[in-house]
């Protein structure tokens, strides 16, 4: 498995506690197939610029090992949430042995 580091940002007229439970869902998500090494909620930052006629987001990261298949699925998953604004995978390689 690979090392993966997952950012998303949610949207501002949520309830922190509602973000809260969407990013435990993501974590169960990686469980059934992988395994979520961490995670860091950020909460409410400011852009650095406007998107979507936003200026503010929840940010959370979490730190997950797994397949491609999941990461292609996680990815199409989170563009189709409605509560996302964006999101982002990265690959971790200074994490792999």
């Amino acid at each position: 498995m690979r090392s993966y580091e997952l950012m998303i940002i949610h949207r501002p007229d949520m309830v922190e506690s509602d973000v809260r439970k969407q990013v435990e869902e993501v974590s169960a998500t990686i469980d059934t197939s992988g395994k979520v090494t961490g995670t860091d909620f950020w909460g409410k930052r400011r852009f650095a610029y406007e998107i979507d006629h936003m200026n503010e987001g929840y940010y959370s990261v979490l730190d997950f090992e797994g397949e491609t298949v999941l990461v292609d699925a996680l990815g199409h998953a989170l563009s189709l949430s409605d509560a996302v604004i964006r999101h982002k995978i990265i690959r971790r390689t200074d994490r792999e042995g």
